[in-house]
Parts: C-alpha cells; structure tokens; sequence
C-alpha cells in the first residue's frame, strides 16, 4: 500500500505506564521496535462501479506486512509474485534495496457487487545492515500460524516470537505481532511474554489501562516492559506489536526508509527515471509526490 500523504493526527496523551495516540507513528513516539509505520484501512466499502486499483509504487529499506480482516486484495510484485490475500493471512513483502507492487480488488469480484475491505498495513525497518539486501517475499495462511486459548481470549502469533511460541514468518528482526480477541472480560499478560518495546492496537471494543479506558482506533505505548495490568473489555480486539529497537534513527520519505537521507535522494531519482524494477505486465506509474 502506498503511504501518498504521511500525516498522522498528532494527538497523544501520558496515562501512567502507557502513551496513547492515534496509530503510528504519532508525536511522542515515531517508531516501536522496528515498526515505523501502521496504517489502518477501511472499513470502507468497494464497488459496484469502484474498486481497489493501487497502482505500480515502489518500496525501499522495509518490509511490508498486510493483514486483513475483511475483504480480499490481489497482489503482484516486481518480483513477479501474484498472492491473493484473504482476512487472516499473512503477506510479507521484504523489499530491500528497491521493489514495486500493484494492490487490486481480484478480477473475480469486479462483478457489480460491493465489497468491505478492512486491514491494516504495516511497515517494518530493516536492520541497516540488510537496507539493500535482494527483495523477498512471504506467504503464510492463517492455518500456518500458531494460534491458541487462555481463558475468554484466543490469541494469534502473526509474526515473531511472544507467548512461549514463533511464528514461522521468516523476519529479519527481534520483534512480534500478535492478534489477541476476548469474548469476556480479560486481564492480559504482558510482562514476561513479549521481549522489546510493546504496542497495543485496538481494533474494536475497548481496553482499562491504568484507570483509563481506551476505545478502539487508538494505540497504546509501553513505557516501560513490564507495564501495569491491561484489561480487555468483552467482544474486543487488539494487535500487540513491537520488539528490540534499533540503535540507529530512521527517516522516512513517501514509501522508502532509510538510515542514510541520501538513499532517499538516490531512490527518489531512480523513481523519477524509471529505474526500479517493474510489475511484470503493469505499466501504471504513480508519480512522486510534489
């Protein structure tokens, strides 16, 4: 997914043990671990006469992660992958020193019909060492990651290792991405069960932190890695993220990271003329912003 306008409501709050804002990166947190960029999209309807046409884009310096909860997207990469990519899987598209990629409602559901489509896409940093390495990509079902049951909540590793367990996504970093949903009340360990800096999402329902309630569409930071009791509320639904940061910064210019600006600059020139590689068939180009 192409980041056309990286603005984030720079709204953020201390409540005690945690910060609160509106996604991330937000005002008093740019990066947890090495996730430096959480988009949520949708939920938003597609069709019957418009659907999802992200065109030809390119990508540097990172990792994509895409996971949805409703809907399906098609993708294709430079690389030549074509993925289908249903609520609960995993897409994980390394690109390295430069990749592209078309994101499209599948030809099979442009029949007139209107769709939801709601997920979120995620961008993780590479270590600095492995910016320029070749791009990769990775596929992996929902039936492919670990999942189990504590209680009133069922808990799912998307990425990493948390909870005693790893998920066989191949990553290039200490981090971890869980999916934690409750159908009662539920007091959610953290200490103990996830190693770095810890992000909580909320997705839907509502969770008490530290005498706060904190409703769904907000992201909650850790100050420290043993924060106070998490509550979840009953129906609510929440991504745990985050892992070992990085000791370097990291800047970001439209869909590229780097720890050198002027890799951004060479890659803004590589895109101007066409140099990076090309969706095998797809001539789209989306032009760099300014």
């Amino acid at each position: 997914m192409s980041n056309s306008d990286l603005i984030i409501e720079e709204r953020s709050r201390d409540i005690g043990d945690f910060l609160v804002g509106r996604l991330l990166p937000f005002r008093k947190k740019r990066m947890v671990g090495p996730f430096i960029f959480i988009d949520h999209m949708g939920p938003s309807t597609v069709g019957p006469t418009q659907y999802l046409d992200v065109d030809q884009h390119p990508h540097m310096g990172l990792s994509t992660l895409t996971f949805l909860l409703e809907g399906e997207i098609m993708h294709r990469d430079s690389m030549g992958t074509e993925q289908r990519i249903v609520p609960g899987s995993v897409n994980w598209m390394v690109a390295g020193k430069g990749v592209t990629h078309t994101e499209r409602t599948p030809e099979d559901l442009r029949n007139g019909s209107s769709h939801t489509i709601h997920g979120y896409q995620i961008w993780v940093a590479l270590p600095k060492e492995l910016e320029q390495m070749a791009p990769e990509f990775h596929h992996l079902d929902r039936s492919e990651l670990p999942s189990w049951k504590e209680q009133n909540a069922k808990f799912v590793l998307v990425a990493g290792e948390g909870y005693g367990r790893k998920s066989p996504l191949p990553v290039h970093s200490e981090l971890f991405m869980v999916e934690v949903k409750s159908s009662d009340t539920y007091e959610l360990k953290i200490n103990g069960q996830l190693d770095g800096e810890i992000g909580i999402c909320v997705v839907a329902g509502s969770v008490q932190a530290c005498e706060h309630q904190i409703s769904a569409g907000n992201m909650l930071v850790s100050k420290t890695e043993d924060a106070c009791s998490l509550t979840m509320h009953p129906d609510t639904h929440v991504f745990l993220f985050g892992g070992k940061p990085f000791p370097e910064e990291r800047y970001i210019y439209w869909n590229w990271v780097a720890t050198d600006k002027s890799r951004l600059e060479e890659a803004k020139e590589r895109w101007k003329n066409k140099d990076f590689p090309q969706v095998p068939g797809d001539r789209t180009y989306v032009s760099l912003p300014g």
